[in-house]
Protein backbone atom coordinates (compact mmCIF):
# COMPACT_ATOMS: atom_id res chain seq x y z
CA UNK A 1 0.00 0.00 0.00
CA UNK A 2 2.92 2.33 0.74
CA UNK A 3 5.58 0.47 -1.21
CA UNK A 4 8.80 2.51 -1.36
CA UNK A 5 7.10 5.72 -0.18
CA UNK A 6 9.24 7.81 2.15
CA UNK A 7 7.39 9.39 5.07
CA UNK A 8 8.45 11.63 7.97
CA UNK A 9 6.58 11.13 11.24
CA UNK A 10 7.03 13.69 14.00
CA UNK A 11 6.29 12.90 17.62
CA UNK A 12 7.45 9.34 16.96
CA UNK A 13 9.24 8.44 20.20
CA UNK A 14 6.23 6.74 21.77
CA UNK A 15 2.51 6.10 21.59
CA UNK A 16 0.62 6.71 18.40
CA UNK A 17 3.54 8.30 16.56
CA UNK A 18 5.52 5.14 17.20
CA UNK A 19 2.64 3.12 15.78
CA UNK A 20 2.58 5.23 12.60
CA UNK A 21 6.26 4.51 11.95
CA UNK A 22 5.84 0.76 12.42
CA UNK A 23 2.72 0.75 10.26
CA UNK A 24 4.42 2.66 7.42
CA UNK A 25 7.34 0.25 7.32
CA UNK A 26 5.06 -2.79 7.55
CA UNK A 27 3.14 -1.39 4.57
CA UNK A 28 6.32 -1.31 2.48
CA UNK A 29 7.44 2.26 3.02
CA UNK A 30 10.44 3.95 4.61
CA UNK A 31 10.06 6.19 7.63
CA UNK A 32 11.98 8.91 9.38
CA UNK A 33 11.02 8.87 13.07
CA UNK A 34 11.47 12.33 14.54
CA UNK A 35 10.92 13.65 18.04
CA UNK A 36 12.41 15.99 20.60
CA UNK A 37 13.07 12.76 22.51
CA UNK A 38 15.11 9.77 21.36
CA UNK A 39 13.37 7.48 18.83
CA UNK A 40 15.72 4.52 19.13
CA UNK A 41 13.01 2.42 20.82
CA UNK A 42 10.77 3.02 17.83
CA UNK A 43 13.45 1.87 15.40
CA UNK A 44 14.13 -1.21 17.55
CA UNK A 45 10.48 -2.27 17.15
CA UNK A 46 11.12 -2.74 13.41
CA UNK A 47 13.50 -5.66 13.92
CA UNK A 48 15.14 -6.76 10.68
CA UNK A 49 13.38 -3.94 8.83
CA UNK A 50 15.15 -1.25 10.84
CA UNK A 51 17.21 -0.33 7.77
CA UNK A 52 14.00 1.13 6.30
CA UNK A 53 13.85 3.79 9.02
CA UNK A 54 15.94 6.58 10.47
CA UNK A 55 15.78 8.26 13.87
CA UNK A 56 16.32 12.03 14.10
CA UNK A 57 15.90 14.45 16.98
CA UNK A 58 13.88 17.53 16.09
CA UNK A 59 12.35 20.56 17.74
CA UNK A 60 9.38 21.38 15.52
CA UNK A 61 9.22 24.93 16.89
CA UNK A 62 12.69 25.64 15.49
CA UNK A 63 12.89 26.16 11.75
CA UNK A 64 16.56 25.21 11.45
CA UNK A 65 15.94 21.96 13.33
CA UNK A 66 13.02 21.10 11.05
CA UNK A 67 15.03 21.92 7.92
CA UNK A 68 17.81 19.62 9.15
CA UNK A 69 15.26 16.84 9.71
CA UNK A 70 13.99 17.05 6.14
CA UNK A 71 17.52 17.22 4.76
CA UNK A 72 18.44 14.09 6.73
CA UNK A 73 15.44 12.28 5.27
CA UNK A 74 16.24 13.19 1.67
CA UNK A 75 19.91 12.48 2.24
CA UNK A 76 19.16 8.97 3.50
CA UNK A 77 16.26 7.93 1.27
CA UNK A 78 16.61 10.25 -1.73
CA UNK A 79 13.09 11.67 -1.69
CA UNK A 80 10.08 12.63 0.43
CA UNK A 81 6.54 11.46 -0.30
CA UNK A 82 4.68 11.93 2.95
CA UNK A 83 4.60 13.85 6.21
CA UNK A 84 2.64 12.98 9.34
CA UNK A 85 2.51 15.99 11.65
CA UNK A 86 1.93 14.18 14.91
CA UNK A 87 4.17 16.14 17.32
CA UNK A 88 2.03 18.05 19.80
CA UNK A 89 1.77 19.18 23.39
CA UNK A 90 -0.94 17.05 24.99
CA UNK A 91 0.10 14.81 27.85
CA UNK A 92 1.86 17.54 29.82
CA UNK A 93 -0.81 20.21 29.43
CA UNK A 94 -2.82 21.03 32.53
CA UNK A 95 -6.55 21.41 32.15
CA UNK A 96 -8.64 24.04 33.86
CA UNK A 97 -11.13 26.83 33.37
CA UNK A 98 -10.29 28.98 30.33
CA UNK A 99 -9.43 32.08 32.36
CA UNK A 100 -7.08 30.13 34.62
CA UNK A 101 -4.84 28.66 31.92
CA UNK A 102 -1.32 30.07 32.39
CA UNK A 103 -0.27 32.27 29.49
CA UNK A 104 2.97 30.35 29.17
CA UNK A 105 1.01 27.11 28.61
CA UNK A 106 -1.28 28.77 26.06
CA UNK A 107 1.71 30.05 24.09
CA UNK A 108 3.50 26.70 24.29
CA UNK A 109 0.46 24.84 22.93
CA UNK A 110 0.19 27.21 19.97
CA UNK A 111 3.93 27.13 19.36
CA UNK A 112 4.19 23.34 19.15
CA UNK A 113 0.75 22.34 17.91
CA UNK A 114 0.32 25.01 15.23
CA UNK A 115 3.64 26.68 14.43
CA UNK A 116 5.32 23.26 14.56
CA UNK A 117 3.08 21.96 11.78
CA UNK A 118 3.62 25.10 9.71
CA UNK A 119 7.39 24.69 10.05
CA UNK A 120 7.25 21.05 8.95
CA UNK A 121 4.96 21.73 6.01
CA UNK A 122 7.09 24.51 4.60
CA UNK A 123 10.28 22.43 4.95
CA UNK A 124 8.66 19.43 3.26
CA UNK A 125 7.09 21.33 0.36
CA UNK A 126 10.03 21.57 -2.04
CA UNK A 127 11.21 17.94 -1.65
CA UNK A 128 7.63 16.73 -2.15
CA UNK A 129 7.19 18.88 -5.24
CA UNK A 130 10.50 17.56 -6.58
CA UNK A 131 9.21 14.01 -6.05
CA UNK A 132 6.12 14.76 -8.16
CA UNK A 133 3.73 15.25 -5.26
CA UNK A 134 2.95 13.83 -1.87
CA UNK A 135 0.59 13.63 1.07
CA UNK A 136 0.61 15.60 4.31
CA UNK A 137 -1.46 14.27 7.20
CA UNK A 138 -2.00 16.65 10.10
CA UNK A 139 -3.13 15.22 13.41
CA UNK A 140 -5.95 17.31 14.84
CA UNK A 141 -8.29 16.03 17.54
CA UNK A 142 -11.91 15.34 18.33
CA UNK A 143 -11.44 18.13 20.87
CA UNK A 144 -11.66 20.63 18.01
CA UNK A 145 -14.83 19.14 16.49
CA UNK A 146 -16.60 18.47 19.77
CA UNK A 147 -15.45 21.57 21.62
CA UNK A 148 -13.61 20.04 24.58
CA UNK A 149 -14.01 22.28 27.64
CA UNK A 150 -11.42 22.88 30.34
CA UNK A 151 -8.58 22.44 27.86
CA UNK A 152 -9.12 25.51 25.71
CA UNK A 153 -5.46 25.87 24.76
CA UNK A 154 -5.40 22.32 23.39
CA UNK A 155 -8.86 22.57 21.77
CA UNK A 156 -8.02 25.87 20.07
CA UNK A 157 -4.67 24.66 18.79
CA UNK A 158 -6.25 21.57 17.25
CA UNK A 159 -9.00 23.68 15.64
CA UNK A 160 -6.23 25.78 14.08
CA UNK A 161 -4.78 22.60 12.58
CA UNK A 162 -8.04 22.09 10.67
CA UNK A 163 -7.94 25.62 9.27
CA UNK A 164 -4.28 25.22 8.33
CA UNK A 165 -5.12 21.95 6.58
CA UNK A 166 -7.87 23.47 4.46
CA UNK A 167 -5.97 26.59 3.46
CA UNK A 168 -2.77 24.74 2.66
CA UNK A 169 -4.60 22.12 0.60
CA UNK A 170 -5.79 24.89 -1.72
CA UNK A 171 -2.30 26.34 -2.02
CA UNK A 172 -0.35 23.19 -2.85
CA UNK A 173 -2.84 21.13 -4.83
CA UNK A 174 -1.38 22.21 -8.18
CA UNK A 175 1.91 20.68 -7.06
CA UNK A 176 0.04 17.37 -6.61
CA UNK A 177 0.44 17.61 -2.85
CA UNK A 178 -2.56 16.63 -0.75
CA UNK A 179 -3.18 17.90 2.77
CA UNK A 180 -5.66 16.22 5.09
CA UNK A 181 -6.25 15.93 8.81
CA UNK A 182 -7.57 13.28 11.13
CA UNK A 183 -9.37 14.02 14.37
CA UNK A 184 -9.15 11.07 16.76
CA UNK A 185 -10.89 10.81 20.09
CA UNK A 186 -8.78 9.78 23.08
CA UNK A 187 -6.45 6.97 22.05
CA UNK A 188 -5.24 4.35 24.51
CA UNK A 189 -1.70 5.65 25.00
CA UNK A 190 0.45 6.70 27.92
CA UNK A 191 0.00 10.31 26.78
CA UNK A 192 -3.77 10.06 27.23
CA UNK A 193 -3.27 8.56 30.67
CA UNK A 194 -1.04 11.50 31.60
CA UNK A 195 -3.48 14.05 30.22
CA UNK A 196 -6.46 12.78 32.21
CA UNK A 197 -4.46 11.79 35.29
CA UNK A 198 -6.64 10.39 38.08
CA UNK A 199 -9.73 10.90 35.90
CA UNK A 200 -8.36 8.53 33.22
CA UNK A 201 -10.65 5.52 33.77
CA UNK A 202 -13.78 7.61 34.16
CA UNK A 203 -12.93 9.71 31.11
CA UNK A 204 -12.48 6.62 28.94
CA UNK A 205 -15.86 5.25 30.03
CA UNK A 206 -17.58 8.57 29.33
CA UNK A 207 -15.95 8.87 25.90
CA UNK A 208 -16.86 5.30 24.88
CA UNK A 209 -20.45 5.74 26.07
CA UNK A 210 -20.90 8.70 23.72
CA UNK A 211 -19.81 6.79 20.62
CA UNK A 212 -21.84 4.75 18.16
CA UNK A 213 -19.12 2.09 18.51
CA UNK A 214 -18.79 1.96 22.30
CA UNK A 215 -15.12 1.14 22.81
CA UNK A 216 -12.00 3.19 23.12
CA UNK A 217 -9.59 3.69 20.23
CA UNK A 218 -6.26 1.97 20.14
CA UNK A 219 -3.32 3.03 18.01
CA UNK A 220 -4.08 0.65 15.15
CA UNK A 221 -7.53 2.24 14.66
CA UNK A 222 -5.92 5.59 13.91
CA UNK A 223 -2.94 4.22 11.99
CA UNK A 224 -5.24 2.68 9.37
CA UNK A 225 -6.75 6.05 8.53
CA UNK A 226 -3.31 7.65 8.30
CA UNK A 227 -2.03 4.85 6.09
CA UNK A 228 -4.95 5.35 3.69
CA UNK A 229 -4.36 9.10 3.49
CA UNK A 230 -0.68 8.55 2.75
CA UNK A 231 -1.44 6.02 0.03
CA UNK A 232 -2.46 6.51 -3.59
CA UNK A 233 -5.85 5.01 -2.73
CA UNK A 234 -6.80 8.48 -1.44
CA UNK A 235 -5.17 10.35 -4.34
CA UNK A 236 -8.23 12.58 -4.97
CA UNK A 237 -8.88 13.42 -1.31
CA UNK A 238 -7.57 16.72 0.02
CA UNK A 239 -8.57 19.42 2.47
CA UNK A 240 -10.58 16.96 4.55
CA UNK A 241 -10.75 16.30 8.27
CA UNK A 242 -11.68 12.72 9.06
CA UNK A 243 -13.02 12.04 12.55
CA UNK A 244 -11.70 8.73 13.85
CA UNK A 245 -13.91 8.68 16.89
CA UNK A 246 -16.25 5.68 16.78
CA UNK A 247 -19.13 7.93 15.71
CA UNK A 248 -19.08 10.68 18.33
CA UNK A 249 -19.56 13.52 15.88
CA UNK A 250 -21.08 12.90 12.47
CA UNK A 251 -20.60 15.71 9.95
Amino acid sequence: MLKDKVVIVTGAARGIGQRYVVDIVEAGGCALAADVADCDATIAMLGDRADRALSVKVDVTDRASVDAMVQACVGRFGRLDGLVNNAALYATLKGGRFDQIPEIEWDAAMNVNVKGIWNCCRAAFEPMRAAGGGSIVNISSLAALYGLPYALHYTTSKAAVIGLTRGLAREVGRANIRVNAIAPSAVLTEGTRQFFGEKYEGALKTIAAGQAIPRNLDTTDVAGAVRWLLSDDSRFVTGQTIAVDGGTVMN
